[in-house]
């Protein structure tokens, strides 16, 4: 075991109090900050990562039984097959004066598991990518407002929601995002609805059928989408003439080749996907039916390094692994593996949890009035052990029976803390976050 003491004195912990005076934020990434894991006891930084193991920069190892990248590498880290077919495009060049045929084959691979769609656009992250798919909505359908539900990214069109109601998004997943920067003439051209509620938004509809461009949703992330929920959605779309996106980024290749919505036999008009597709190495994709896709050709859409070589060959490797291993099939056992996990090990100690999620992006909740405390309290006793453990798992390939024994073993032990002996383990520190919150200079 590591001790609490070693942990807060680490390497890691003390970059990272010299990242926040020099990186606004600390981290590129919000859900990287160590605020949101344990604050002055996260490990911070990496040194390597190897297929479901992390060595901090003091050469501990961990298992990441947490968020695996966020969920982008989802056949493991450092994964040898992708790894060697992206060697090989270094090798022959990353960028040339001329196009890789690679993007190409990409194309033609995605639309085989989606014939569908016609027509695709690459870019190199989730975000910009939710921005390029709802300029191309509003291109095609020349009007402004679009209606959401779910997270979607830092661009001003996903952010303006928050001009006309500052709370607007609270309920989408990530409370206390601020709308500075964005400009005032944007309010009102993103509105948000409540997830799984047709009616909440054909409320949000009426009156302004004529200005709606695009219906944005995430199809499924905590839990599958209600029977006959995204068939009503693909009706109202197309009634009103709006152009039907379905932000795939966190939900793609987590429970079948590509998008989770052939699970469900509706069709987008658009699809993005990103994050799991190239095995964390930086790939995202817009792909959608041909008509509304061209009207990218009538805006103005286009980057040097959407252009790279590594992206296309990365994603083409990770699909060919991903369907010869049988993966959907294995990450789901590994999930519900996980969930059960919870479950029993919670029952045992005669401890109160609540377990959610698709078994590959499985969560818990302490049925608690503290429940940020015994979060934090969770992953300090798992880090102890020798885990990167989180209230949420996102299963990968490399996740295998001695990993999952040895994380059943901890949460047993840190369960059983939790409900007995609470108050003897203590908490030092300060609870983690659960949303944006703005972080000072150190």
């Amino acid at each position: 075991m590591y001790s609490i003491e070693s942990l807060m004195q680490s390497t890691g912990v003390s970059l990272y109090g010299k990242a926040k005076s020099l990186i606004p934020g600390g981290t590129q990434l919000l859900s990287k900050r160590p605020e949101m894991f344990a604050p002055d006891v996260w490990p911070s930084y990496y040194s390597k990562a190897k297929g479901c193991r992390v060595w901090d920069l003091d050469g501990r190892e961990f298992i990441d039984m947490s968020i695996m990248a966020v969920g982008a590498c989802i056949l493991g880290y450092a994964d040898d097959e992708v790894d060697d077919a992206v060697v090989g495009a270094l090798r022959a060049g990353v960028s040339s004066s001329l196009n890789c045929p690679e993007e190409v084959k990409l194309a033609e691979a995605l639309i085989e598991l989606h014939p569908w769609f016609g027509m695709m656009r690459y870019a190199r992250s989730g975000g910009e990518a939710m921005g390029m798919a709802v300029r191309i909505a509003r291109a095609y359908s020349k009007r402004d407002t679009v209606l959401f539900s779910g997270y979607h990214g830092w661009n001003d069109w996903y952010l303006a929601a928050n001009l006309a109601d500052e709370n607007g998004l609270d309920g989408q997943l990530m409370p206390g995002l601020e709308p500075n920067g964005v400009p005032r003439g944007l309010a009102g051209t993103a509105i948000p609805f409540d997830a799984n509620n047709i009616e909440s938004l054909r409320e949000k509809v009426r009156g302004q059928e004529n200005r709606i461009a695009a219906i944005v949703i995430e199809p499924a992330r905590g839990e599958d989408a209600p029977a006959g929920y995204l068939k009503a959605l693909r009706e109202l779309a197309s009634e009103i003439g709006a152009v039907l996106v379905f932000d795939e980024i966190t939900s793609g290749f987590r429970m079948c080749a590509g998008g989770i919505h052939r699970s469900y036999g509706v069709s987008p008009d658009i699809a993005v996907m990103a994050k799991s597709m190239a095995n964390g190495y930086a790939m995202a994709v817009v792909m959608g039916i041909e008509k509304v896709m061209q009207a990218s050709q009538t805006t103005f859409i286009s980057s040097t390094n959407w252009t790279d070589r590594i992206g296309p060959v990365a994603a083409l490797a990770t699909l060919r692994k991903y369907q010869r291993e049988d993966a959907a099939a294995r990450l789901i056992a590994t999930g519900n593996r996980v969930k059960e996990i919870w479950r029993n090990c919670a029952d045992a100690h005669g401890l109160g949890i609540s377990v959610s999620g698709l078994p590959t992006l499985a969560a818990f909740a302490f049925q608690s009035p503290e429940p940020a405390k015994l979060n934090t309290l969770f992953t300090i006793e798992m880090l102890k052990r020798g885990i990167l453990g989180f209230r949420q798992c996102k299963a990968s390939l490399a996740h295998g029976t001695a990993e999952l024994d040895q994380y059943r073993q901890a949460v047993d032990e840190v369960f059983g803390i939790i409900a007995h002996d609470r108050e003897a383990a203590g908490l030092a520190t300060p609870v983690h976050h659960s949303g944006f919150q703005r972080l000072t200079r150190e």
